[in-house]
């Protein structure tokens, strides 16, 4: 199965406050770019899941 892109949309939580992200991710589906998103976001910042939360994802049209 070929992997397509998805854009990730969400927000997390640094301190007090919660920041808006933005990821392309290359996954086989949308279950699975979820994931990566989390394992992504999860391990730069070192948040865990509930910490995370993912508002869109959405297939990237190849140019």
């Amino acid at each position: 199965m070929e992997n397509q892109k998805f854009e990730v949309k969400g927000t997390f939580r640094m301190g007090e406050d919660w920041m808006p992200y933005t990821k392309v991710i290359e996954a086989p589906n949308e279950k699975q770019a979820q994931e990566r998103a989390f394992a992504v976001i999860g391990s730069k910042h070192n948040l865990k899941r509930r910490y995370i939360k993912i508002d869109t994802v959405s297939p990237v049209e190849a140019k």
